[in-house]
């Protein structure tokens, strides 16, 4: 498990808001604000890990990822 740990240290993932959150359910709403995000084309950098991920998968219509170096 340790070695899983350090292979994903050193990724992050580029996250833009590319939807809107107006008329979407308060979970999804406080989703986008946990990612760093709450309006239209903001960008965030995050550490990839399995809470981000999650996190994402919840409102993947309203972000586009990019995985960074």
């Amino acid at each position: 498990m340790a070695k899983a740990a350090k292979k994903a240290a050193g990724k992050k993932l580029r996250v833009t808001q590319t939807g809107s959150p107006i008329g979407r359910i308060p979970v999804q709403r406080q989703t986008l604000i946990g990612l760093g995000l709450n309006k239209m084309n903001r960008v965030s950098e995050l550490e990839d890990t399995p809470a981000v991920r999650g996190m994402i998968t919840v409102v993947h219509h309203l972000v586009r990822v990019e995985e960074l170096g």
